[in-house]
Order: structure tokens, then sequence, then C-alpha cells
């Protein structure tokens, strides 16, 4: 028996199934809300202590406050930190992510309080249980058993956790990647995926404000000045319709995690801003445009026939507008043809007796900024994200288990341990 197929066996022992449980309640119990991003260093100091006792060493890395600031100006006053941590050395490099910053706790809990964790039966309860604290608790207990193992290893498991995911990843992975340039050679990032299923990319995203210009002037004197809300209702009008159907005729050749996603998709009006007073004839007047862009389309020219279409049809309607870019987000995949994904479906298919589900995922993922460095990165872990941000939020201890081993199963065949 190998070393890995002992260490597989080892997960299912009722004391290390009951040390990653335990690990995954301490980390949940650090609420490490963002926004803004409370208890960053707390949580991380947390982990680094863990390590510790485990004979692991780990570096905490503080992001510039100049760079959080250009990314996350209202957060200015909380520090970032990443962790970084690893077994072996030289080459190759399988690098392991995982954001710890969870979103606000919302209302409507019943099993347990948000940062109470609580394990009833197979799952643990708590914010951050699936996304993506069960996928840390996992990454660490990897290292843990691998420590034992460090003597066989060839290669480098490292782990990342970074802030911020929930913000857009900028100022957690986007530093790693863009700054800090790590080039590893395979990365899972550890989001819920479920065991059975691995996402290999995700769509783009394009953030537009289109702003109307009009005259503010006194509402008991409205010809006075002139309308932009009424405007920009009218821009809308002319422009939602024809934008749609060309969106929605754009189809994707990838399977997606949620029916339907295959279709590139636009939405208008998620923010709208005006005057913000009933008595004032509102001079300015804006709605946003959300453009989801499929992997087949090229963000730039999906930017640029919008931006057009709009621009055109105010000009037909002699209505002054201007349009920002909020956000540029290019889709990014890995191929399901790449040593990555196949090695890590050989290894589900050992564990869990069954290949994995290649789809793309129709949100954002920390995964591009590797993918669009060029690195095989996929996003495989414990849980299902339908139960992410959700009131009581769970992850099931049987998913913490698939995992790990599979995960254990990827270092034997990427011959970073032998």
């Amino acid at each position: 028996m190998s070393i890995i197929d002992k260490l597989v066996s080892q997960v299912d022992s009722s004391s290390t199934l009951s040390e990653l449980v335990d690990l995954l309640c301490d980390l949940i119990s650090i609420p490490t809300v963002n926004p803004p991003g409370e208890n960053y260093r707390e949580f991380c100091e947390h982990v680094r202590d863990v390590l510790s006792s485990w004979g692991i060493e780990s570096e905490l890395v503080k992001v510039p406050e100049e760079y959080v600031e250009r990314f996350l100006p209202e957060c200015r006053e909380y520090p970032r930190y990443i962790l970084r941590t690893g077994i072996g050395s030289g080459r190759p490099i399988l690098h392991l992510n995982g954001h710890y910053d969870v979103v606000p706790p919302g209302s409507g809990w019943h099993v347990t309080e948000p940062f109470k964790p609580r394990v009833v039966n197979d799952r643990v309860y708590g914010r951050g249980s699936v996304d993506m604290k069960g996928g840390i608790a996992v990454c660490l207990m990897l290292l843990k058993l691998l420590r034992e193992a460090e003597s066989t290893i060839s290669g480098r498991v490292e782990l990342v956790l970074v802030p911020d995911e929930e913000t857009g990843g900028a100022t957690g992975t986007g530093y790693l990647v863009d700054v800090l340039k790590v080039r590893p050679d395979y990365v899972i990032v550890a989001e819920p995926s479920s065991s059975r299923r691995v996402l290999i990319g995700n769509k783009g995203a394009l953030w537009l404000l289109v702003e109307v210009h009009g005259r503010q002037a006194h509402g008991a004197t409205p010809w006075l000045g002139l309308n932009a809300f009424e405007l920009g209702v009218k821009l809308a009008s002319h422009v939602m319709d024809p934008l749609k159907k060309l969106a929605e005729s754009r189809v994707s050749m990838y399977e997606y995690d949620v029916e339907g996603g295959e279709r590139a998709t636009i939405t208008f009006g998620g923010d709208v801003r005006s005057a913000g007073k009933v008595n004032i004839v509102p001079g300015y007047f804006a709605f946003s445009v959300d453009r989801r862009v499929i992997p087949e389309e090229n963000l730039e020219q999906v930017e640029r026939e919008i931006v057009e279409f709009i621009e055109n049809k105010a000009r037909e309607l002699n209505i002054n507008v201007s349009i920002k870019v909020l956000q540029r987000a290019p889709p990014a995949t890995v191929s399901p043809e790449s040593e990555l994904v196949k090695k890590l479906d050989d290894a589900a298919l050992e564990v869990l007796g069954s290949r994995l589900r290649k789809v793309v995922c129709t949100g954002g993922l920390d995964t591009r900024y590797y993918q669009l460095a060029g690195i095989q990165a996929v996003t495989y872990g414990p849980g299902d994200a339908a139960c992410a941000h959700m009131a009581d939020e769970f992850v099931e201890i049987s998913e913490l288990r698939d995992v790990l081993k599979v995960y254990l199963k990827v270092c034997e065949k990427l011959n970073i341990v032998q």
C-alpha cells in the first residue's frame, strides 16, 4: 500500500474526521465579514498558530494600504493579509487557494447563530461553512497529513489563504498573481463545487453605468429644467430589448453549473442613481448594465458593441449621455483536456467511483486570475455553492471527507508524492 493510500484510509478514521470538523468550527467562529473586512489578522494568526503546532511554517503578507485603497477605498481602514504556507520544495508545485472572507450573516437563521457553528448529523452549520472555510479546513488537513509523508514528497504542495474574494478578489488573489507574480504549475481553488464536479472556468462580466445629463430645477417649475430621469427611461426603453436579444443569441458550447447558464446575458437597472429628493427635477440620472460574457466572446468587442449602440441611440433621441466602465472581468477557462483536469478526474474516479462533471461557473471565481496568467487552474472544493450566502449555511462532513481524499490522490497522480 502506498503512503497516499494509507493517508486516504486514515481520513475515514473518527479521530481525523473529528479533528477536521473541530478545525472548521474554530474557523467559522472568527467572523471575517466582508465588507468591510473584519478580524482578518485574527483569523490568519489563528491559522498560523495551528500550522505551527503541526510543525509547518507559514508567512503573513500584508497587502499595501495604497493597493487596497485603489480597489476598495471604503475599506481602507481595514488591513488585508495573505497567509502563505506549504510542504516540500521544488517542482512541480500544486498550489491550493482559499478565501477566508465571508458575506454578512443577514437574517433568518434558525439552526444556529451565524458564528456559533453547530454540527447536526452530517452537516456543519455557520456563516462561511461552505463558502469557503470548509475548503480551507480540508486544505489545512491535507497539509497536516502530508507532513507525515514529507520524506516522499518530490515537489511542493502550497496553500494561500486570501481576503476579499467576496468583493472581486483584486486585493487577494489578484495581488498574489498580478503583483507578487506567483507562478505555480497547478492550482486548485477550494471553493464549493461539490465533490462530483469541477469548475473549469467562469463567465466574464462587464459592468457599465449609463449617465444621463439633463438640467436640474425646482419641482414647482419643471418647465425650467430638463428631466434626466424621463430621458433615461426613454433611452432604456429603446436599448433594452435589442441588446437583450443580441446577448441571448450567443450560446456557449460548455456545460454550466446552472441550467440556462450557457447563454450570454444582460441585466439593466441593478444600480440606479438620481437627485434623491421628491421636489427636484433631476438633472442627473444613471442606470447600470450588467453583461455576462461567455468564454467564446471577446470582452473588448462586447464592450464596444454595447457602448456604440447606446451612444448612437442617444444621439437619435437627442439625449446627452456618458458611459462609465465600473468593472471589466474577462471570461477564463482551462482546457478540459489539460493535465490538471485529467489527473483530478482520475483521482475522483479512484476515490468516488465516478468521473467529474466539467462545468463552467455562471458567476466569477478567483481561478480566473491564474488562468489569465496562463496557469492550469480549476475550482474544486467541498459542498454545494447553492448553500452559500443563505441563512443556515452548511457544508456536509461527507463532502469534506471525499474532497480531502481526492486532494491526496491528485498529489500522487501529479507525481508530487511518490
